[in-house]
C-alpha cells in the first residue's frame, strides 16, 4: 500500500528520505527508490526537488528547523532558573544528536556546502538559541562576562564531543545523562565568574 496520499507528495518524500538516512546514510538516497516507497512515478519527486541534492538540502533545512524547535521546547519548559533551561537545552541537542547522527551530519555538510541553497537563518536558529542561553546566563551572573560566541562554540563542541563518543560506541549510551549531568556542572563551574 503506497504511503503517498493526495496532496502531500512532498512530505512524504521528506518522511522516507530521512528514515533511509537513519537506516543507510545519505549515500543510499534515491529519489526513484524514495518515488517506489511513496507509489508514484519515478518522475513525480522532481515536481518538488530538482534532483537529488535537492532533497538533501530540503532534508538539512527541515533538520534544522526540527532541531530548533526541540531546543526551545525544551527550553521552554524547564522553568525560569538557568541550570535547569541550560541542562533541558542540551539534553534535547544530546538526544537529537545521537537519534539522528546521520541527519546532523548532513544538517552540517550541507550548511558549510559550496553554493547550498539552505536559508542561513534556518542553519543558524540553533545555535542563536544556545548563545540566548549563555547571555541570559551571563546576565544573570552565572557565567562569567566573556564574549558568548567564543563560550557558546565551547559548549556546542563539548555536546557534539559527547555525541560523537556515543555514536562511536566508545562510551554507552545509558551513561548519557550522567555524562550529561557531569558536562553541565564543568561548563558552569568553568565559565563561572572569578
Amino acid at each position: 500500500m503506497p504511503a503517498y496520499h493526495h496532496g502531500n507528495l512532498r512530505t512524504t518524500l521528506l518522511a522516507a528520505a530521512e528514515r533511509s538516512l537513519r537506516q543507510h546514510g545519505a549515500g543510499q538516497l534515491s529519489l526513484r527508490e524514495l518515488a517506489r516507497e511513496a507509489g508514484v512515478s519515478h518522475a513525480a519527486p522532481r515536481r518538488h526537488f530538482a534532483d537529488r541534492q535537492a532533497l538533501l538540502d530540503a532534508l538539512a533545512e527541515a533538520g534544522f528547523v526540527r532541531l530548533g524547535a526541540e531546543l526551545r521546547a525544551a527550553i521552554d519548559a524547564a522553568g525560569e532558573q538557568f541550570r535547569p533551561r541550560l541542562q533541558a537545552m542540551a539534553a534535547a541537542h544530546l538526544r537529537f544528536a545521537t537519534e539522528d547522527a546521520a541527519l546532523l551530519e548532513l544538517m552540517f555538510a550541507t550548511k558549510h556546502r559550496p553554493g547550498a541553497d539552505l536559508p542561513g537563518e534556518v542553519a543558524a536558529a540553533p545555535i542563536e538559541l544556545m548563545q540566548s542561553l549563555i547571555e541570559e546566563g551571563q546576565a544573570q551572573g552565572h557565567l562569567a562576562p566573556d564574549d558568548p560566541e567564543r563560550v557558546g562554540v565551547v559548549l556546542f563542541a563539548t555536546l557534539q564531543g559527547i555525541a560523537a563518543l556515543i555514536n562511536g560506541n566508545l562510551i554507552p549510551a545509558e551513561s548519557l545523562d550522567g555524562i550529561l549531568e557531569t558536562a553541565v556542572d564543568q561548563f558552569i563551574r568553568g565559565a563561572r565568574p572569578s
